[in-house]
């Protein structure tokens, strides 16, 4: 019988993420058995076989040309400890590559990326979900030795303040220059963007009297947003404050696409760009518009946009974990201890009624949690039992173009992971004269 395999990505109407195939045979999973029956009724749970290959974690079949697929599972934990892999003997690489997909396939939760330096990295929510993974790709996907790196945590960059210059930009052909600035977003707009309180398939009238209300932005810009970055959704705003500039719609897509790429790969250690808005101030441009396509306008974007970043104190912003232990009333004492030494703070303490237990809440710095758990038990007799969750981003104190600082040392140690240039970019390669 023909069924319908809708993936993830699948979009009702469209071609995309569907497959048409044959579903070969029923089975029913018995325990550890499985049977092979005719029909099912409806209501009951059975295995199909022959649809594995055109589904990655989740998707609908259906034999109904109409029907819709079904939501996306969104989990409250996002992968956020991520450690590279490689195989031992080189040779095994098809196997690892395999592995890692049938990884990818048994648990929703972890992700399995390939960086551009080559690198295979595998996401997971934590120590304890990585190291779980990792055997079972050793043991059971892949079946080969592994070798795997320290755990990378990833950062975002961000800006502290408003460009201190106008940032100007010309075009490979000298005839398109772009005018400039970024500044941070007021506190609360990134994560406002995050849970879809402003989003970019917003009523643009709507959304700009919402930022004009609650973060004081200016209405008319407001309504001039261009983009959301990276990927269309994320936490960086683009917005157009020109006033009545020629041909600026037509070179629109080419300055959005700019936008997106330099978001997507910031300009410290290509990593993700949040709660940043960059201002369009003034664009002159070749009357002709031949001089004035994509070529010309994206890789200029970028730079200007890199520009204005370098200027505008640029920062780091690390992953953070709300972190709830429960223990009783006499390890309470070590708690603090052990958070101190690892830059985590408690931000309140209270007790179960009727019960002689503690609950402590505190933020603990992702980049500082591995071993946190071992730690925190040596220290209390055993007696604490944490339980870490994602909660936010918060800058990382210091500035990462100051050698000797913390931000410093993470930006070298990720731009030498992903095998660029060591060092910080000069602001003045991306800046040109007037």
């Amino acid at each position: 019988m023909k069924a319908r395999i809708m993936g993830p990505n699948y979009t009702p109407g469209k071609k995309e993420d569907l497959f048409e195939k044959a579903i070969q045979r029923t089975i029913l999973m018995m325990g550890r058995y499985v049977e092979a029956i005719e029909d099912v009724p409806s209501g009951n749970i059975c295995g199909l076989v022959g649809v594995d290959q055109f589904l990655v974690k989740t998707g609908t079949i259906s034999t109904f040309k109409d029907a819709h697929n079904m939501k996306v599972m969104k989990f409250s934990v996002s992968p956020v400890v991520r450690v590279a892999v490689e195989p031992k003997n080189p040779a095994d690489l098809p196997k690892l590559v395999e592995g890692l997909k049938r990884l990818a396939k048994s648990d929703p939760m972890v992700q399995c990326i390939i960086e551009e330096s080559g690198e295979h990295i595998i996401a997971g929510a934590g120590e304890l979900h990585l190291e779980i993974c990792l055997k079972d790709l050793e043991e059971d996907h892949a079946c080969i030795p592994i070798k795997k790196s320290d755990p990378v945590v990833s950062y975002r960059e961000t800006v502290s303040a408003e460009s201190d210059q106008m940032c100007l930009s010309k075009s490979p052909n000298k005839h398109n220059r772009l005018f400039m600035k970024s500044v941070p977003m007021p506190d609360g707009l990134a994560e406002d963007i995050d849970n879809g309180q402003v989003n970019p398939r917003d009523e643009f009238k709507a959304r700009a009297r919402y930022l004009g209300e609650k973060y004081e932005y200016d209405v008319t810009e407001a309504r001039k947003i261009w983009a959301f970055g990276p990927d269309g959704t994320g936490p960086n705003l683009l917005m157009d404050c020109t006033k009545g500039v020629q041909y600026l719609n037509e070179i629109k897509d080419s300055v959005v696409a700019g936008f997106q790429w330099a978001t997507k790969e910031g300009v410290l250690s290509e990593e993700n760009m949040r709660g940043v808005r960059f201002n369009i101030y003034d664009v002159t441009l070749h009357t002709d518009a031949i001089h004035r396509g994509g070529g010309q306008i994206i890789p200029t974007t970028r730079r200007c946009l890199y520009a204005s970043i370098l200027t505008a104190q640029p920062r780091l912003m690390e992953p953070v974990y709300l972190c709830e232990i429960q223990c009783p009333e006499v390890a309470v004492g070590g708690i603090y201890g052990v958070l101190n030494r690892r830059r985590g703070h408690v931000f309140e303490e209270m007790q179960v009624t009727g019960t002689p237990m503690f609950v402590v809440k505190a933020y603990l710095p992702v980049n500082e949690s591995f071993g946190f758990t071992a730690d925190l038990r040596s220290n209390t007799g055993g007696q604490a039992f944490p339980q870490c969750v994602f909660d936010h981003w918060q800058v990382l104190p210091g500035d990462p173009t100051d050698p000797g600082t913390k931000p410093y040392v993470v930006v070298q140690d990720t731009r030498k992971r992903k095998g660029l240039k060591e060092g910080l970019p000069d602001v003045a390669q991306y800046l040109d004269k007037l």
